[in-house]
Formats: structure tokens, sequence, C-alpha cells
């Protein structure tokens, strides 16, 4: 078993096939014109995604609901059907629907309003889409819009990948997290009482559009979990982008617009550049995962009629055709999905459980002598600054940890792979080469015995 460099990235595998050599800057990004848009548009920034026949469009700026013209250019057929939740339904539904009829009589609009939460990602409420989609009669020439954040672009991506055996949808991100991270990909599904995302689809959309205007509305809770992720970016192959956070943390905190369009940008482009490398998670996409794997074991543990799952990183590893190489994979974002699937689905943001989970996995780096000192105190000053948590919740032991691991272990018969940093910034491995006591002595600092 050797690691592989991918850029400032490096994987282990068992082939021999030579390294590609990336770069976060690599990913096109398109001046406005180029794809056909006015000089009066209010689009700052076009991030393609490159998948062949399959790619799409990232648009970014300022008032872009306000713009008909980029949703109506990817519509398929006359009957849309917009997917959004009773949060984000007052805010932007009505101007969505203008958008999509303005000068343009011909399209039908038809919405079904969710209930808002992560709680509800579940095959009850999916079924309301397809309730709506059926009693209307859409057919196979129809666009699905997801208008929201991060559950409702998941399950709007779902409902469009399975009705009909497939239709056309567009993402309309409105919160942090969704535009720098879950809108872009296709990654789409929904949760289980078992775990989090374990029913779902690789289904990419017609094209994402992230009025940075959407930030307003959002509670600040929302936008520091947002951050988590961006962070994420800087620390695992873009250590630029991370020097640029640390000098501009207030700003994004405080809202500034440029600001936040560049961190978005930033953020797309390195999650563009993954996916188009990495569309199906099979090594590279692995990586962005930093942070999770300290995170799945929670949203359980809370809720007492439901069951401790302990094979939750084991069906994670394997439910988007992800087997590497007959090894079992734990990321660092599955052991942390463990704690807010244990903590019970709303009490922690993704981006929270995200941030804790990458203060563990910093910790473990620097316990291998993987990296500086310096870097695990940036790490966890920035997340302060953002005001996230850097630490799991008390719910957690060191038990409940280990026998999550301990039972993948033996389902798999394999190995257990973390992503972890390695080092100078920017970099990190995909490895399961590493002291294991590193691993129970990051378990002890963090949670009780």
């Amino acid at each position: 078993m050797r690691s592989l460099s991918i850029g400032s990235t490096r994987l282990s595998r068992s082939d021999k096939t030579p390294p590609r050599r990336i770069f976060a800057s690599s990913t096109p990004v398109m001046d406005p014109a180029s794809k056909g848009l006015g000089s009066d548009s209010r689009v700052s920034t076009v991030v393609d995604v490159d998948l062949g026949n399959r790619s799409y469009p990232i648009y970014i700026g300022s008032g872009l609901l306000n713009e008909p013209d980029l949703l109506q250019r990817h519509v398929v057929g006359k009957r849309v059907l917009v997917v959004t939740n009773t949060t984000v339904a007052p805010l932007y539904l009505e101007k969505v629907t203008e958008a999509l009829t303005f000068g343009n009589p011909n399209v039908s609009v038809e919405s079904v309003i969710l209930p808002d939460g992560e709680r509800y990602k579940n095959m009850e409420t999916l079924m309301k889409v397809f309730d709506k989609a059926i009693e209307t009669r859409l057919d196979r020439r129809c666009t699905f819009v997801a208008l929201g954040g991060g559950v409702i672009g998941d399950m709007c991506g779902f409902a469009a990948a399975s009705f009909l055996r497939g239709v056309s949808f567009i993402q309309i991100p409105t919160t942090l997290m969704a535009q720098v991270d879950s809108s872009v990909g296709g990654k789409t599904g929904i949760n289980h009482p078992l775990g989090k995302n374990l029913i779902g689809a690789f289904y990419q959309p017609q094209c994402v559009l992230i009025d940075t205007d959407t930030l307003n509305t959002l509670p600040d809770r929302e936008l520091a979990s947002g951050i988590a992720e961006v962070v994420k970016y800087g620390l695992i192959r873009d250590a630029e982008f991370f020097e640029w956070q640390e000098k501009n943390i207030q700003a994004l905190l405080t809202r500034d617009p440029s600001a936040l369009a560049y961190a978005i940008k930033r953020s797309c482009e390195n999650k563009a550049e993954v996916v188009s490398l990495d569309e199906k998670e099979s090594g590279l996409r692995a990586t962005l995962n930093l942070g999770h794997t300290y995170f799945m074991v929670t949203p359980l543990l809370s809720e007492p009629e439901q069951p401790v799952c302990l094979i939750v990183p084991l069906i994670l590893s394997i439910h988007r055709n992800t087997f590497y190489y007959n090894f079992m994979l734990i990321t660092i974002a599955d052991l942390f999905q463990a704690i807010e699937n244990g903590f019970g689905y709303g009490q922690w943001l993704h981006g929270e459980a995200v941030a804790a989970g990458t203060v563990m996995a910093v910790d473990m780096s620097y316990r291998l002598g993987w990296i500086d000192h310096s870097i695990a105190d940036r790490v966890l000053r920035i997340l302060q600054q953002a005001n996230l948590p850097t630490a799991p919740p008390e719910i957690m032991t060191v038990d409940k940890f280990k026998s999550i691991m301990a039972v993948d272990k033996k389902v798999a018969d394999g190995l257990l792979r973390l992503i972890l940093l390695k080092g100078p910034l920017g970099s990190c491995v995909f490895t399961g080469d590493y002291d294991k006591k590193a691993l129970d002595e990051t378990l002890r600092a963090f949670c009780k015995s």
C-alpha cells in the first residue's frame, strides 16, 4: 500500500497509476459574456463542472433571481415543479415563479412546500414531492427546481433522479452550506432511521444558480455552519485560500458581499474540480469528507425510540458504489456523521459537526507527527472565531466511537482508512497506514472514557 499524490492531496491506492497533478485554479472560471450573458447580467462568475455531456454551469452573483433568462435557458419542457420548504417559500418562491414565467406564458409552475429541517429528510416527506408530480400529471419533459438549503437540494435531486426514471432539475441553493458544497456534484438522497444519506443517487443538475443575496436572510448559526465547509477546502487542497480565510473571517461573519462572493467562488472552483476528476467518489472526492468521519454517530443517541446503529459507517462506505479496492472506507466524515446521527437530526447543524470532526482529525494528524503544531492552532483558532463547536457533545464516549469502528473492521475484515492532514498546509492523505495509538489518544482527549 502506498500513497498517491494528486495535487496537494495524497490517496492510498494499491495500483500503479501515475499521479495526475491538479491545481485549485484549473477549473474553468468563465467570463459571463462567453456563456452568452449580456453585459448587463448580474452574473459575476461562472464555474463549469466538466463532466462531458453532463457538464453544467454554476452561476454566482448578486440578484440572480431577478434575471429570468438564467433559469429559463435551463428549463426542459413547459412544466416546472419547484420544491421548497416552509422557511424559504415565503421569502423566494414568488420571485422564482416570476423568473420562470416572465415573458414565457407557456411555462406552468407547480410548487410543493415541505416542512423545514433535517428530521424531515426521509421517505415520507419525499413522497409529498412524488404525490405533487403525479397529481399534476407531470411527464418526462418537465423540470424540478430545488429552492432551499442542503436538505431541499438533496431531496429534490433524488426525486428528479427517481421520477419517471429521471427528469431534469435545477439547483437554487439559499444557504452558504448548500452554495459551497451540497448543491455541486450531484449527490442526492434521503436519511434512514439507521443513518444519514443511506438512500440516494448521483444525479447532476442542469445548472446551479447561486444568488448571494439569499444569504441576507440566513440565520447567523446557518452562516457559520457553511463557513466550516469553506475552511475544509483550504485545509485539504488550497493553502492560499485558507490564508485568505484567516484574514477575512470577520468579513465573512459580518456578511461582507465581496468576501462572501469570493469564498463561494473559490469553494465552487475546488468542488467542481474534484467532482470533474472523481464524480462518484472512487478516491479523490473522498477527501472532501475531511471532518465528517468523526461526525456520523450522534443523532441517534438522543432519541431513545431509535436504536444506536453500529453499522452506519459500513453502509455509508458502500451505498454509492464506493468499495475502494475491497477495503473498508471510513472517512473522517463518517465518524462524526455518527455524532450527527446519534445526537438527533436537527440538534447539530451539518457544519457544526464537521467543525468538531475537523479539530479531531487535525489533532490526530499532529499526534502522528504529520503536521506542525502551528497548523493545529490555526485550525482551532479560525473555527472558534466562526463560533463553531470544536469538540463532540458530552454524550459521545470513547467506547461509543470504538464500538462503531470495531464493528466496521469486523464486518469488512479490512482496513480502517482516514483522511488526515500531512505535510504543509493544504495537503492531506487518504490512508490506513497510521499508528492506531494516535487515534486512541485523540478519542481519549475529546471524549469521556
